[in-house]
């Protein structure tokens, strides 16, 4: 009886190795398939702004880029001294240590933010190229409040799985386009830990 019951888990582990594997390769594909669609959308923003472009000189006009939807911004200065509601704000932008680095999605209240505390950061409008290299390179995950390095997509799907949000580049596409699960991105991310660049920050540039 033993004997049949320790051939059974056996089996049974088989199964659910065998069955996991295959999720994996499921999910691997999903993955595939949405890095394709992205960079198919992104092909197809930039042609669309190529296109105003020559439109706007054949008609002897400028043409005017949308407003940025998300900026990168990093604080460079202590705040020791200064008032109560700066060290707030930063608080509340996640800025807590000198050279954080965080993303953060523009509306009015945001917008005010930034200016509130802007002698203590730089800030710039991220284009895809730098949004990418930010999350690959520097990005790491806050799992459970642990700074958790992202080893691989299995690290980004358990915590953001639930919003569709499986793999690096769903991360970075969701960031990118300020999609609806932005906040939560967003928020999956630590705080990136920036270098101190030659010749230090300045206004309204951000630096990887």
């Amino acid at each position: 009886i033993i004997e049949g019951q320790l051939r059974q888990r056996r089996q049974e582990r088989a199964a659910i190795a065998v069955s996991s594997k295959a999720d994996k390769s499921a999910k691997r594909t999903i993955a595939f398939r949405n890095a394709v669609s992205y960079v198919k959308q992104y092909k197809v923003a930039e042609q669309s702004e190529l296109r105003l472009k020559q439109q706007a000189k054949e008609n002897g006009s400028f043409y005017v880029p949308a407003e940025a939807k998300f900026a990168f911004v990093i604080r460079i200065r202590g705040i020791v001294g200064v008032a109560p509601k700066v060290r707030k704000i930063l608080t509340l932008l996640r800025l807590t240590r000198i050279h954080n680095g965080v993303f953060i999605k523009l509306n009015d209240a945001t917008i005010k933010m930034i200016r509130m505390v802007e002698p203590f950061i730089a800030y710039g409008y991220p284009s895809l190229k730098m949004t990418r290299e930010l999350i690959y390179k520097r990005g790491f995950a806050k799992v459970h409040g642990q700074r958790i390095a992202i080893t691989d997509n299995s690290v980004i799907e358990r915590s953001l799985g639930q919003y569709g949000i499986i793999c690096m580049e769903d991360l970075v596409h969701e960031i990118f386009t300020c999609g609806e699960h932005f906040k939560e991105a967003n928020n999956f991310l630590w705080p990136f830990k920036m270098n101190s660049p030659k010749g230090g920050f300045h206004k309204g540039a951000a630096t990887t």
